[in-house]
């Protein structure tokens, strides 16, 4: 059986659709290939929707049968060894929640990282401090400061995708709320995370938006969520929706289509750049 892994990485996710399209393109249904492989046919579902790594000699023997070329075959094979090589994230597997660490591959991998958020500043923007107080507040005493102190330190390291060598562009919509709600009694951790956000306008590469109270109800509220879109054309668009002990990954047309929809009619709808520095510099006042 194919050896399973904590969670994929969005290299895995393009091969296994890659796969998928050329069992498909052949005429042969997953039990059929199965049978080529003398697996289970779970195991080719598997393979296909990246819930276990790529085994190489599978992989060779479905391409053959596929009638992919030998040269094409070698590419791909290629494609899969560094597909299966863990994710720098996987050293913080003790922490992170198989269903988070796929948002973090596909965080990684993204071109463009478009979110809603109502209630926080998105982990990406958020000050060390203000990461450790929403922790806090939202573990309800399930974790040590250790443990703590390892998911800080994992939101950290993601936000160093925001200074590398092709980072993507940030756009976020957030509620006015983020802005009003007090996350420590400590006044500095607040006035040093708006300071963050400050710095923000001074990156092309980000863009924040502000749903102000005044504009009433927008087609969003509801929960947070956050679309990505990939580089890879093999990789359609995805959308994160997380509640309160995991996580929904949408990518069928009409479900990305429609939170799209939303998120270019809040863009609209909600303060432009400008005002949203000018409504983040006001409550900065206030500390």
């Amino acid at each position: 059986m194919s050896e399973r892994r904590p969670a994929p990485t969005v290299g895995q996710v393009v091969l296994g659709r890659r796969l998928q399209e050329l069992r498909e393109a052949c005429g042969l249904r997953r039990d059929e290939a199965a049978r080529i492989l003398r697996v289970a046919g779970a195991t080719v579902r598997r393979m296909e929707t990246a819930e276990v790594a790529l085994k190489i000699p599978y992989v060779q023997l479905l391409l053959s049968t596929y009638g992919v070329p030998e040269d094409e075959t070698a590419a791909f094979v290629r494609l899969v060894e560094e597909a299966n090589r863990p994710g720098w994230w996987q050293r913080y597997h003790d922490v992170l929640p198989d269903w988070f660490s796929l948002y973090v591959s596909l965080e990684g991998a993204a071109s463009i990282i478009r979110s809603y958020e109502p209630h926080f500043v998105p982990g990406l923007l958020q000050t060390e401090e203000y990461a450790r107080a929403v922790l806090e507040a939202g573990t309800v005493g399930r974790m040590g400061s250790e443990e703590i102190d390892r998911h800080v330190s994992l939101r950290m390291a993601r936000q160093k995708l925001l200074t590398g060598d092709r980072p993507p562009h940030l756009w976020v919509i957030m509620e006015e709320t983020v802005l009003r709600r007090p996350v420590s009694m400590r006044s500095e951790v607040m006035a040093d995370q708006l300071d963050r956000l400050l710095d923000t306008f001074d990156n092309d590469r980000i863009t924040l938006q502000i749903a102000e109270f005044a504009s009433g109800p927008h087609p969003g509220t509801y929960a947070p969520f956050v679309l990505f879109r990939f580089p890879e054309p093999e990789l359609p668009d995805m959308v994160y929706s997380e509640y309160l002990t995991g996580a929904l990954y949408l990518d069928s047309r009409k479900e990305v289509a429609a939170h799209l929809e939303v998120l270019d009619h809040m863009t609209t709808g909600a303060a432009s750049a400008r005002r949203t520095r000018d409504l983040i510099l006001e409550r900065r006042a206030d500390f």
